[in-house]
């Protein structure tokens, strides 16, 4: 550093300096700031995928664990079919913030069990987990929308608030794993 005739460090070298650690400890204050601000989204992800997983009837959640890091979901524990793996993720999917799905579930009953489960059960599982989305969507506000699947066919009735809640429920429905075809029998309010 250089000093001055009198043998001091020159005023604008020092100042230099304090610039320099006032600025790495911002830097430092910033990073801490968004590990915070990434651990609470993550925190946020994983009560929003447990209580997906819990309301949904058709899954035993007390045997699938989640744990999410940097939007990345991992489902670990065991499920009936592979059917149940397969919902679990499509439910987990559909929640903000979440950047990919790490799905190690087991599966307990082998792949010709479960294809011996026939088609009405996973029309059953379908329209469980499209309802499931359809009100938990807060622009839908689907607790009026009935649904109801027969052979990968999506039946929607009941009463939605909007033209726009009601294209946004067939095209969830239409999206939908294992549906073929959607059947629209939505009312408008107001327009009934």
């Amino acid at each position: 550093m250089k000093t001055t005739p009198q043998g001091r460090f020159h005023p604008l070298f020092v100042s230099l300096g304090l610039a320099l650690a006032l600025g790495a400890s911002s830097v430092s204050a910033a990073s801490s700031a968004n590990d915070w601000q990434d651990e609470a989204k993550d925190a946020w992800i994983d009560g929003k995928a447990e209580s997906m997983l819990m309301v949904n009837t058709n899954l035993n959640n007390f045997d699938i664990n989640t744990d999410v890091e940097q939007g990345v979901v991992i489902l670990t524990g065991k499920v009936d079919t592979e059917l149940d793996k397969s919902l679990a993720s499509g439910l987990v999917r559909q929640i903000d913030g979440v950047s990919e799905i790490k799905n190690e579930l087991t599966v307990s009953q082998p792949a010709s069990q479960s294809a011996e489960l026939g088609q009405a059960v996973v029309d059953t599982k379908v329209s469980a987990a499209l309802k499931t989305s359809l009100l938990l969507n807060p622009d839908i506000s689907g607790t009026n929308i009935d649904v109801s699947v027969n052979d990968g066919v999506a039946t929607l009735s009941g009463e939605v608030k909007s033209d726009a809640a009601r294209d946004l429920a067939v095209l969830m429905a239409e999206n939908a794993q294992d549906v073929e075809r959607v059947i629209d029998e939505l009312d408008v309010e107001g327009n009934a």
